[in-house]
């Protein structure tokens, strides 16, 4: 699916093939998604804010039409920024807007850590700090986020047990957590979710994007336990979500975001799908203040 009045292309950036879509005018904006899905998560969000700026939605690497390289450590999320950074680079912009949901947004919170002159607001969305949630994990958080670790298991094992009903399995997380029918995601979108998921060998480069985090993104953010972002940030969350029930997901953010304002809205952790045109109302009121002249 192409989200409607965006063009598709493909970029070779920092070693990879990267995925993207793009319309609109005025500053430059970056839309990353997260697990299990693709760019095509802001098809219901993306055009409101292409109204006011030059919007990117780009597939993360290991996911979607974008590359997907072998080994774990190829997945740590400072990797994955450096590709998001050097495709907008690539499409002129030396500096961006930058908005991530679930691994979209790990990707962001890095990519303001490690390329802190280009990031001119971040908006995290229905995540809490990964080591964080890896180094205080609660019973209620483990029982429902169980893929952190079933994923990060050893070759092949994940990806063969996922194979044999990858609609299954992905449906049950697009569900599990996101407090929804599957019926409350749109058709298309839906269907560029399966098509995506079904190939092995995204299987297999989601499973290495956890394995990842447990052994290359931990060490990466203990180093910077004491950096926080300073750009505009805005942190949503899904009212009904895993995270909103067991964190406060704004002060689990307190010591990393020195700018910070914190909002939620209705549903699960897929309320990005579920609630788009809340969503983009949202981001859009953030963006609007960062950047005035794009009103």
């Amino acid at each position: 699916m192409t989200i409607k009045g965006f063009t598709s292309a493909t970029a070779d950036v920092n070693g990879q093939r990267i995925h993207y879509t793009m319309a609109g005018s005025g500053p430059p904006l970056l839309l990353l998604h997260g697990f299990p899905q693709t760019h095509a998560m802001w098809h219901g969000i993306a055009p409101t804010l292409a109204q006011h700026f030059t919007t990117v939605a780009a597939d993360l690497r290991g996911y979607g039409a974008s590359s997907k390289p072998q080994g774990s450590e190829n997945y740590s999320f400072r990797e994955m920024a450096a590709d998001q950074v050097a495709l907008m680079a690539h499409l002129g912009f030396d500096s961006f807007h930058l908005v991530g949901h679930d691994r979209g947004g790990r990707t962001s919170h890095r990519a303001a850590l490690d390329y802190p002159d280009t990031i001119r607001s971040l908006t995290l969305m229905d995540i809490v700090p990964t080591y964080l949630l890896l180094t205080d994990l609660q019973q209620a958080v483990a029982r429902a986020y169980y893929h952190w670790f079933f994923l990060a298991q050893p070759a092949p094992m994940p990806e063969t047990m996922i194979g044999h009903d990858p609609d299954a399995y992905f449906e049950y997380c697009l569900t599990g957590w996101g407090k929804g029918a599957l019926d409350s995601f749109d058709p298309e979108a839906l269907e560029q979710y399966r098509t995506a998921w079904r190939d092995p060998e995204t299987i297999r480069a989601m499973c290495d994007d956890y394995r990842a985090a447990i052994d290359h993104d931990m060490a990466l953010d203990a180093a910077d336990l004491g950096r926080r972002v300073t750009c505009p940030a805005l942190v949503l969350s899904g009212a009904n979500g895993v995270m909103a029930k067991h964190y406060d997901v704004g002060a689990t953010w307190v010591n990393r975001l020195s700018n910070m304002q914190v909002d939620s809205l209705p549903g699960g952790h897929f309320f990005p799908d579920q609630y788009p045109s809340e969503t983009a109302d949202k981001i859009l009121e953030f963006l609007l203040k960062a950047q005035p002249d794009a009103a």
